[in-house]
């Protein structure tokens, strides 16, 4: 249960859902595809500065930039961590968001738009409902780049290192103290050009590439339904050379891994089958890198947050559940750098990167409820007890 919870109350009752949704579908309006983030990084600086917080903002490279900020006094030992960033609008038919029975469409709604929108809205309810002195100590840091290669986060290191963050990806409100690995392979096959209907003078880098990868995909330790792994075929290009057997092919393959595998046995395993590959390729060449590899990591179900969050969603009504966080994110930058790091926040990702992409406006208030009652139950002067099952 929840004692001397009256700050609590007062900063609930300054969660507003119709300005909430209003930010939600004007972040979602506003283009930010990674690399191009700056428009609504001013956006959300004018927000929080016009709400009276000082908002900062923190060079990555040129023209772009993080911002962060500090509620209350003091060296926060929980920051919240959103990106602002989505990736870029492919398939997408329409960019204007949508809302229709409560559910927000649009790209970013769920990865992750709509936590940091959450994050918005606890800002700006803790400064309208309590005075400075009741302010609790907690960091707030909008980052750019995490859909590529994580470089706002790396920024955010560079300069502080707190013991907990928390990163509103989309869980649908579970909380998740675990979080799959990542590695990225690349694969690169060349042959020889010959004219398209002379194959037999060339040597196609294509088909080489397309065997190489049904011989992986027939092993035992990439099968869906077979494997913890999660292996996924991302994206492959060929060289462009008009009516003619191509000499070069790439590929990128996307390998989450569970906390407990470590990518460089992956690595050894994705090398030896490759190497089989040369039996029944004539003339193979190929070469395999490794660009980005992350450990998974495991904080365990009995932490000091989970101790925290338990009887606050209990409090809150909202059923409390852990999950694993089976993506990529910039959790396991975070962890690699000392920090835990708990990932939490409204929508899923089952529609993350998709032209369906939503995420429900309840999930998106539960999300600042859950946030607003964890800034307080971090301070001293809101007492939190686990409740003993």
């Amino acid at each position: 249960m929840i004692r001397n919870k009256g700050r609590l109350d007062r900063v609930l009752r300054e969660i507003d859902p119709v300005r909430l949704k209003r930010v939600l579908t004007e972040m979602i309006g506003i283009y930010s595809p990674s690399g191009k983030e700056r428009d609504l990084q001013l956006y959300l600086e004018d927000l929080l500065q016009k709400s009276g917080f000082d908002v900062q903002k923190e060079e990555v490279e040129d023209d772009r930039f993080n911002l962060h900020l500090v509620i209350g006094s003091g060296r926060p030992d929980l920051y919240f961590i959103g990106h602002v960033d989505t990736v870029a609008y492919w398939d997408f038919d329409e960019q204007t968001p949508e809302e229709q029975g409560g559910v927000i469409r649009g790209l970013g709604a769920a990865d992750m738009k709509g936590g940091c929108a959450a994050m918005v809205e606890t800002c700006i309810a803790l400064g309208r409902a309590l005075k400075p002195e009741e302010m609790p100590c907690v960091g707030m840091c909008f980052v750019v780049g995490e859909e590529e290669i994580g470089d706002g986060s790396q920024a955010f290191l560079e300069k502080r290192r707190p013991e907990w963050v928390v990163i509103p990806e989309p869980t649908s409100l579970a909380a998740c103290y675990s979080h799959y690995g990542y590695l990225e392979a690349v694969m690169e096959t060349t042959g020889k050009k010959s004219h398209s209907s002379l194959p037999e003078f060339g040597h196609n880098a294509v088909e080489s590439m397309l065997k190489v990868l049904l011989h992986l995909g027939r092993q035992e330790v990439f099968l869906q339904g077979k494997s913890d792994l999660v292996y996924s075929i991302r994206e492959m290009t060929s060289s462009q050379a008009g009516f003619v057997v191509p000499d070069r092919c790439e590929t990128w393959i996307d390998i989450h891994l569970p906390p407990e595998v470590d990518p460089k046995t992956i690595k050894t395993i994705i090398r030896k089958y490759a190497a089989e590959a040369h039996e029944f390729i004539t003339d193979l060449s190929m070469e395999i890198s490794f660009d980005t590899a992350y450990q998974g990591y495991d904080l365990g179900a009995d932490n000091h947050l989970s101790g925290l969050l338990k009887p606050i969603y209990e409090e809150l009504g909202v059923p409390y559940f852990v999950d694993v966080f089976r993506s990529h994110s910039d959790g396991n930058l975070f962890h690699q750098a000392g920090v835990k790091p708990v990932i939490l926040g409204p929508g899923s990702l089952e529609t993350a990167h998709t032209p369906d992409e939503h995420t429900s406006l309840a999930e998106v208030v539960g999300a600042s409820r859950i946030f607003a009652a964890l800034c307080l139950a971090l301070d001293r002067n809101t007492i939190i007890t686990p409740s003993i099952d």
